[in-house]
C-alpha cells in the first residue's frame, strides 16, 4: 500500500458537462475549487444531468479567471458566461435537496437550451459554505457540498477498474469493454492499490490533505454513457449488479469529505490512515 499515488485529478465546472483533467487542484471544504459550482435546471427547477440528457457529455465548460465559464458544444459557437451578480436566488432541486442558486444571464440559458432542444437555465452556486449541507446521515456538523450528487469528492482506483473490466469481459456484454475511468466521473483517481481496497478505507491523505471516507458511491445510468459519443450501453451496471451490490446499490468508488484545505497534485502519495 505504500506505493499508492494520485494518478489524475478531474473537475467538472458545470455538473454533467465533460470532465476537465488538471495537474493540481485546490481543495475547498465543499470540494475541488471550481468543481460543480454550476448546474442546469429544467423549467420545474430540477437538475438536468446526463441521466436525462446524455449529450451533455459532449458539452465542455472551461473555467475563466474570476469564476466564469467558456461554454462549447458541437454545432454551437462558444459562449463566455460571467459569474452572476449577487441577487435573487432560484430553488434548485438536486435529487430532492432544495438548494438556492443564482441564475446566469439570459444568453447562457438560450445557449444551453439550443444545444439540448429544451428549456433549461444555468445556475451558479454563489456561497457553497452555506447553501447545501452534506446528507446528515453521513455528515459531520457544518459539512457542505456543491452541486455534486451528494458529497464533496469522489475517488476511484485503477485496480478496481481493472477488476471490473475483467468481470465485464466475462459477461454478456463483453464487447462493450474495457470501460474507461471517465464513465465514473471521479474527482480523484488513485493508482497502486489492491482491487476494491477502497471498500475498507475510512480516512486517507492525498499529499498534504486529509479526507474522511463518507460512504461508498452508488452508481446510475450515467456510467453506461460513452463520454465521447454520448451513446449508451448495458455496462458497467450489468456487471456491477452481479458482483458489486451493497445495501441495494450498485457501487464503485468512495465519496470523500475534506478534513482541511490544501492543494493536491498529480503524483502525490496517497496514504491510507484508517
Amino acid at each position: 500500500m505504500g506505493n499508492a499515488e494520485l494518478q489524475s485529478i478531474h473537475v467538472h465546472p458545470v455538473k454533467a458537462f465533460r470532465a476537465l483533467s488538471v495537474r493540481e487542484a485546490v481543495v475547498e471544504p465543499w470540494g475541488l475549487a471550481g468543481d460543480r459550482r454550476w448546474v442546469l435546471i429544467d423549467d420545474g427547477g430540477k437538475v438536468v444531468t446526463q441521466r436525462q440528457q446524455p449529450r451533455l457529455a459532449l458539452a465542455a465548460a472551461e473555467p475563466l479567471p474570476g469564476g466564469g465559464l467558456r461554454l462549447s458544444a458541437p454545432g454551437l459557437d462558444p459562449l463566455e458566461v460571467a459569474v452572476p451578480e449577487p441577487g435573487d436566488t432560484v430553488t434548485v432541486d438536486v435529487f430532492g435537496d432544495k438548494v438556492e442558486g443564482v441564475l446566469a444571464d439570459t444568453a447562457a440559458h438560450t445557449w444551453c437550451g439550443a444545444y439540448l432542444g429544451t428549456g433549461t437555465r444555468l445556475v451558479h452556486m454563489d456561497d457553497p459554505a452555506t447553501r447545501r449541507p452534506v446528507d446528515p446521515d453521513y455528515a459531520l456538523p457544518g459539512e457542505t457540498v456543491s452541486f455534486a450528487d451528494g458529497f464533496p469528492l469522489l475517488v476511484t482506483t485503477t485496480a478496481s477498474l481493472d477488476a471490473l473490466n475483467a468481470l465485464v469481459a466475462k459477461g454478456d456484454h463483453a464487447h462493450e469493454g474495457p470501460l474507461p475511468m471517465n464513465r465514473f466521473r471521479p474527482n480523484l483517481v488513485v493508482a497502486g492499490t489492491a482491487a476494491w481496497a477502497e471498500d475498507d478505507w475510512t480516512r486517507i491523505a492525498v499529499g498534504e490533505v486529509e479526507f474522511r471516507v463518507a460512504k461508498v458511491c452508488g452508481r446510475c445510468v450515467v456510467t453506461t454513457t460513452d463520454q465521447h459519443s454520448a451513446t449508451r450501453g448495458k455496462e458497467p451496471l450489468h456487471s456491477l449488479g452481479r458482483h458489486r451490490r451493497m445495501s441495494g446499490s450498485l457501487v464503485f468508488g468512495q465519496n470523500l469529505v475534506p478534513l482541511g484545505p490544501g492543494t493536491i497534485r498529480v503524483g502525490d502519495p496517497v496514504r491510507i490512515l484508517g
